[in-house]
């Protein structure tokens, strides 16, 4: 059996409602898979929540319910919000399965036999909105930045992980790696955070201040701490245990946000899986966030969009457009409701919607809805032609290069040179023509009109599935064609009765 492409996203924390953040990071993984599944690869999609940790039983013990309560509600927040964007995942991983605890109590007991893991006193200051030990060094001109909240001084036993052991090897791993970190720049990073030498780190809690996690299969007095928790989740989603696990593992891509890279995907998780002798992800895309006005968006400035209310006003694939047109991938990219409408109005309204809706109508109105056989090769068609092929070449090239805004901008222009086209050969007066020359000019036209936007609808299919699956329909033909098959300029559509217009981005 061929392996799949085993994709994951950070899988969500339980401690508030879905925003645009995580939408963009679920619509960016759909749209990647999509892709893979279009050139013809098998493939393997898991996203999920993360339901352990302080500030989960804290808001538990607000709202005066159990934590499982609450995460059970919240968790069916993001699996709506996975329905409304037309996600397309394979599986959806909660931290609280019975899959999870065991994997993770098995790999535990593994590197603690193993002499990983050891106890030892800790004494120093403690974030719980991080849910992290800090150090001095930590602290920005003698203060503590805001995003670790309050930050208190503790003593206690904990169990340790002998991170630091494998600080060099790490070191080694990404300096010879040219592609585990996507975009590239952020692998520097990552190596300028490990020049600093690298403490064990702390994967326990005691269960007299925290009650709300795995326990620690070695001793029951304490719950294994987020970490050694929520990045196990991609090993328990591939089966770990089982016999298809070999047919997932290793991950073909992690989908992150950029402030999760370092350290927790790319140095403590590789380090916890080389540390249980298993393969490393082949690689990591860490994305950027979506800022306004130039500030990161954030639940604590009242800076946050709810994708819902937009998706429920313009619709899901535009929304899907915007999102994957506005950022490119690995960079920060600013977010206003006057862009989106922008986009909306012109792109999708003037561009494509008006070129769907005018050429069913006129293929309607001049040949009853059947599509016309192509009875000419002049310039104008021969421009079309070669039009697409750039735009194909070009586009292809940047989807699977994750530069998917760059590969939307080819397909638009080429959807702007099918309505250029039609604007030049003026199908609406040659139809009044009563010469024999203008009617195959006028067949001519409505059949290679209908040619470039089937083509068109292929290679958007990936960030519109919906509008794909829409026109593909009124075309007769099947949704998700694979692309090697489907891009190709060959008329078939010639002779087939069209579906009815439609208007897909309506006005106000």
């Amino acid at each position: 059996m061929k392996k799949a492409f085993y994709l994951t996203t950070a899988i969500d924390y339980a401690n508030g409602s879905p925003h645009l953040g995580h939408a963009y990071e679920k619509i960016l993984a759909d749209v990647i898979i999509r892709t893979k599944k279009l050139n013809g690869m098998p493939t393997h999609f898991v996203t999920g929540l993360d339901e352990h940790g302080q500030k989960v039983q804290q808001g538990a013990d607000k709202e005066g319910i159990l934590p499982k309560e609450r995460c059970d509600r919240i968790a069916q927040e993001f699996k709506n919000l996975l329905v409304t964007l037309n996600i397309s995942n394979d599986d959806y991983i909660r931290t609280t399965e019975p899959r999870h605890k065991n994997v993770v109590s098995s790999l535990l007991q593994d590197l603690f036999n193993r002499g990983e893991i050891y106890q030892a006193e800790y004494k120093g200051f403690y974030s719980t909105r991080a849910e992290q030990f800090l150090q001095e060094k930590d602290k920005v001109n003698g203060k503590w930045p805001e995003i670790y909240g309050d930050v208190t001084e503790i003593t206690e036993s904990n169990y340790f992980f002998k991170l630091s052991k494998y600080q060099d090897w790490l070191i080694k791993f990404l300096e010879e790696s040219d592609d585990f970190i996507v975009p590239s720049f952020r692998k520097n990073q990552v190596i300028e955070f490990l020049r600093e030498p690298l403490n064990d780190l702390c994967i326990s809690r005691p269960k007299e201040r925290l009650a709300w996690g795995i326990p620690l299969p070695f001793d029951k007095n304490y719950v294994t701490y987020v970490w050694f928790d929520a990045l196990v989740n991609y090993v328990t989603a591939a089966g770990y245990g089982n016999e298809e696990f070999k047919d997932l593992w290793p991950a073909d891509l992690h989908v992150i946000g950029k402030d999760i890279l370092a350290p927790p995907h790319a140095v403590y998780w590789p380090i916890m899986l080389k540390a249980s002798n298993l393969p490393l992800p082949k690689q990591i895309l860490a994305h950027g966030w979506w800022m306004s006005s130039g500030e990161k968006m954030s639940k604590s400035t009242g800076e946050v969009v709810d994708p819902l209310s937009l998706v429920e006003q313009r619709g899901v694939d535009a929304f899907r457009y915007f999102v994957m047109r506005e950022m490119t991938v690995g960079q920060d990219a600013d977010f206003s409701l006057e862009r989106f409408e922008s986009r909306y109005k012109t792109d999708l309204g003037n561009d494509l919607g008006n070129l769907v809706s005018r050429l069913f109508h006129m293929t309607a109105t001049y040949e009853k809805g059947v599509v016309p056989k192509v009875e000419l090769n002049e310039e104008f068609e021969q421009k079309i032609k070669t039009n697409f092929e750039a735009a194909k070449e070009k586009a292809l090239e940047h989807f699977n290069a994750f530069q998917f805004n760059q590969g939307l901008e080819q397909i638009f222009i080429f959807i702007r040179s099918i309505n250029k086209y039609a604007d030049e050969r003026t199908p609406w007066k040659l139809a009044k023509s009563d010469l024999s020359e203008d009617r195959q000019k006028l067949k001519t036209c409505l059949g290679v009109m209908v040619e470039s936007l089937r083509l068109a609808i292929q290679m958007i299919a990936p960030v519109m599935p919906g509008v794909h699956e829409k026109v593909n329909q009124l075309f007769g033909l099947p949704a998700c064609e694979n692309w090697k098959t489907a891009l190709e300029w060959d008329f078939r559509l010639e002779g087939k009765t069209l579906g009815e217009k439609i208007i897909l981005f309506p006005r106000d």
